[in-house]
């Protein structure tokens, strides 16, 4: 592993250069590029900074130990601190492995978040505005801005379907793993004999798509436009503000409502189409080169039920984790780390056994 550490001095060295070169800043997206690898690369050598202290120590360590002139104690408490060094080699050699590991292109784009009504009426649309919520208020911790593209509402309070771009630093790889299936347990406001009710709502995470790497041929999309509908505001059922995309050849079909404009309704539309495309060529890319990734934490089939949210017990369950925290209502409110971070780690474990 030292050896693969060699060039990482120079690499960075040369990376700091072309930071400070104005003709890179003037060029955003390749400037961005080389901050990450840099971010990356840095990452990297403070940990081989650290694994190199570490052998030393244990080298020396070991020498004391071994001295039989060496005073007895000093001599016990080489051999105490031995143990202690040997973790932290452990823990800093499996942090290393991490970071080598194949990146997944998709861990720095910006996401599209979009959560539907699924089997529950209106409860389940209702809990859509509250798995909304939970996202918006995580992104908020996250330092994330939140876009809403277009929505469904409902007079009830909840929404039919939500679509939102979520921008900012690694928002992808952080929240690739929600798509999926979400079932909630809780007794409606509605519900006079307190008996519990079933819902389900399904959530897909897809990460933005930018035009050169999918190109979409106009003359192979439909465009019609109408009328705005939902909850009042000005130019609401005025003017035919309101897109809907159809792709001809896949049949994906993508509406914008949110906008008092027919042009902004129309680009956020297509966004979203570019995204949705994007996410289907990888989801037939990923089928033919694995046949397993029902056993893969990954972001899974989306028809896969996840995670169960039982509200009179105050229980999360992740089922494909077997986690269950007792702390619902302080996820609800958006603090979600401890139920995407287990999966996270879960999934580099998998990987990590893949290539040990």
């Amino acid at each position: 592993m030292l050896g693969k550490f060699e060039e990482l001095q120079d690499k960075l060295s040369e990376l700091e250069g072309r930071l400070s070169d104005p003709a890179l800043v003037s060029n955003q997206k390749e400037y961005q590029a080389v901050v990450r690898e840099h971010s990356h690369l840095s990452k990297l050598h403070a940990l081989y900074e650290k694994y190199r202290q570490v052998k030393s120590d244990i080298a020396d360590n070991k020498l004391i130990a071994r001295d039989e002139d060496e005073d007895p104690e000093m001599r016990e408490l080489a051999r105490a601190e031995l143990v202690d060094l040997a973790e932290k080699e452990r823990q800093i050699d499996n942090d290393i492995k991490v970071l080598l590991l194949p990146k997944d292109p998709n861990d720095d784009k910006n996401t599209f978040l979009e959560i539907r009504a699924g089997t529950g009426g209106d409860e389940a649309a209702l809990f859509v505005a509250d798995l909304f919520r939970m996202y918006c208020r995580f992104a908020e911790t996250m330092g994330w801005r939140v876009e809403t593209i277009s929505s469904n509402p409902l007079g009830i309070g909840g929404f039919k379907e939500i679509i939102a771009l979520i921008s900012g630093d690694q928002v992808y790889s952080k929240l690739k793993y929600e798509s999926g299936v979400h079932r909630v347990q809780r007794v409606p406001e509605t519900e006079t004999q307190g008996r519990i009710h079933t819902s389900a709502v399904t959530v897909a995470i897809l990460p933005e798509a930018e035009e050169v790497e999918l190109q979409i041929d106009m003359n192979e999309l439909k465009f019609d436009v109408y009328r705005s509908s939902g909850p009042g505001g000005q130019s609401v059922n005025t003017t035919d503000s309101a897109v809907r995309v159809t792709h001809l050849p896949t049949g994906l079909v993508v509406t914008c409502q949110d906008e008092k404009s027919q042009h902004k309704n129309k680009a956020k539309a297509l966004t979203v189409l570019r995204a949705r495309l994007f996410d289907q060529m990888q989801q037939e890319q990923q089928d033919k080169i694995s046949k397993d990734r029902k056993s893969q934490v990954g972001s899974g089939d989306r028809s896969e039920r996840i995670r169960t949210y039982n509200f009179p017990q105050g229980r999360l369950t992740d089922h494909r984790i077997n986690l269950t925290l007792y702390k619902l209502e302080t996820i609800m409110n958006g603090k979600l780390e401890e139920v995407i971070f287990p999966l996270i780690a879960e999934d580099q474990a998998k990987k990590l056994s893949k290539v040990q």
